[in-house]
């Protein structure tokens, strides 16, 4: 069955994790990707390590960066020099056949490599030009470099917000925003697709990870706009007892989700087994549990502590609290719900098995899929040069010329 997105042809200038991530769920859902890459290759492949250890996989002897493999399935890849002429051409001969072009390489570089928006819409006006960036195409850092972890986690208020008051500014994942920041970056895509074939016309699309995060993070920066910074959360004071986390006697911790509070306060005391607290004139109501939250918490601490998770998560589905364990990432690759719902998917790679996350959108009579493994660099130039009219003679003397693999 077609993809979706089938005959959508979308050239990418991408590295690292941002992009990547948007052209994947664009090669997902059928579209035909190609990946323009330096002749040495996309920086991510050889990124190694995060948080000190090594994230490559052996497979009979092979190496496989699976974080590579998750974000750059389903593509071609064409490796050129595009510093040369002849690699240019290479580039304007993809781009006037294109329906996309996205890229995340900072805009001077464009510029210099003449593969800005300006240029390229010469080449092609009905080109959907997608452009990410740190900071956004004005002020004072318009140029400057920056990966999610400064620009978007720690910029827009994610490192302050989170953990508790006095702690330590917690540390991000690794390319967690990159990840928050794609998604953007495809409805963008998709809505110029829609008004290019209403209108014919072109679009440029700008997205900065930076103001990504401030979306992302709107609920507390809104109000900040308007009133006075809400607090970070403590959850020894937390205004809500029951949003919130409780260690639990086997050292894991429940998370709590009743955001309106006051119809699951009965069916709580049931669960935890003290009927006499839900008329206690303390606790009655959200106001009175609010009141005397600091007393609440710790009784519910001191009982959280006397069972095990297993026990209370078979109370609380009972009792049909809002609830969830705080899973580990090899927990989520376990839980029955994840794997009933296909959240990963077999990738079938030359050297083995490696299971991907899939991407989270459903097609229900076009699905999306995953055809084939992350490319070798210029795994696919001769294929993909071939179909755009080059002679093996012409490879040949390109190769000579150093401007392709």
């Amino acid at each position: 069955m077609s993809g979706i997105l089938e005959g959508v042809k979308v050239v990418s200038m991408e590295l690292m994790e941002a992009t990547p991530a948007a052209t994947c769920w664009l090669g997902d859902w059928g579209a035909d990707v190609i990946k323009i890459e330096p002749l040495t290759g996309d920086q991510f492949r050889g990124t190694r390590r995060i948080g000190g250890r090594s994230v490559f996989l052996n497979i009979d002897g092979a190496e496989v960066n699976p974080r590579f493999e998750l974000l750059n399935r389903n593509k071609k890849s064409l490796a050129v020099d595009l510093k040369q002429e002849s690699g240019r051409e290479i580039l304007y001969k993809l781009v006037k056949e294109a329906d996309v072009f996205m890229t995340n390489n900072e805009a001077n570089a464009l510029k210099t490599l003449k593969a800005d928006y300006e240029t390229l819409s010469q080449v092609n006006p009905k080109i959907v030009y997608a452009f990410l960036n740190a900071y956004g195409t004005a002020g004072p850092d318009k140029d400057g470099p920056g990966y999610d972890r400064v620009s978007a986690w720690a910029r827009a208020g994610f490192q302050y917000l989170i953990g508790e008051p006095g702690g330590d500014p917690p540390t991000q994942r690794s390319g967690m925003m990159d990840r928050t920041v794609a998604p953007h970056i495809v409805s963008g895509v998709l809505a110029a697709l829609l008004h290019k074939e209403k209108t014919g016309e072109g679009q440029k699309i700008e997205v900065s990870l930076y103001q990504s995060a401030v979306w992302t993070l709107a609920g507390d920066i809104q109000v900040a706009l308007v009133a006075q910074q809400l607090p970070k959360d403590n959850r020894s004071q937390v205004a809500n007892p029951l949003w919130s986390s409780y260690r639990t006697r086997d050292n894991r911790w429940l998370c709590l989700g009743m955001l309106r509070p006051d119809p699951y306060w009965g069916p709580l005391c049931k669960v935890i087994e003290r009927p006499e607290l839900e008329n206690d004139p303390r606790f009655e109501n959200m106001g009175k549990r609010t009141e005397n939250r600091v007393e609440l918490i710790n009784i519910l601490d001191e009982i959280f502590m006397s069972k095990d998770i297993a026990e209370w998560e078979e109370l609380c589905r009972e009792h049909k609290l809002i609830w969830s364990r705080v899973q580990s990432p090899k927990e989520i690759t376990q839980d029955p719900q994840a794997l009933a719902n296909d959240f990963f998917v077999d990738l079938n790679h030359p050297s083995g098995h490696v299971p991907v996350v899939a991407s989270p959108v459903k097609f229900i009579q076009n699905p999306a899929s995953v055809r084939g493994p992350a490319p070798e660099i210029g795994q696919n130039t001769e294929e993909i040069l071939l179909e755009y009219d080059y002679t093996w003679e012409d490879l040949g003397r390109l190769k000579e010329q150093g401007v392709i693999l």
